[in-house]
């Protein structure tokens, strides 16, 4: 098993930045991929991005594509989401989730986090 625990969500304008955090503690050696999820009010849960563990190769949905940056630390076991210009589109509850499989991008995943809530004020 691998616990996932995010932190850094809040309130922020239209334009403003934040930084997701995502612990993660357990079974970590059996991850292969990291991934951060959002899930708006009355739509489905959707990728925003997935970075692979070992080797830091990211990929990105479209809609946050040279907004948000996600990058991790092997030492601190933490995953990291950087939102740059943020849009009040952007506002939702954020997963961060973990996936065994070396193929797992937009889909795949075997734990998930509680999410931590971004509101984006326009």
């Amino acid at each position: 098993q691998v616990q996932l625990v995010e932190s850094g969500g809040g309130l922020v304008q239209a334009g403003g930045s934040l930084r997701l955090s995502c612990a993660a503690s357990g079974r970590t050696s059996s991850r292969s991929v990291m991934g951060w999820f959002r899930q708006a009010p009355g739509k489905e849960r959707e990728f925003v991005a997935a970075i692979a563990w070992i080797i830091g190769r990211t990929y990105y949905a479209d809609s946050v594509k040279g907004r948000f940056a996600i990058s991790r630390d092997n030492a601190k076991n933490t995953l990291y989401l950087q939102m740059n210009s943020l849009k009040s589109e952007d506002t939702a509850v954020y997963y961060c989730a973990a996936s065994t499989k070396p193929w797992a991008r937009d889909s795949g995943y075997d734990y998930w986090g509680q999410g931590t809530q971004v509101t984006v004020s326009s």
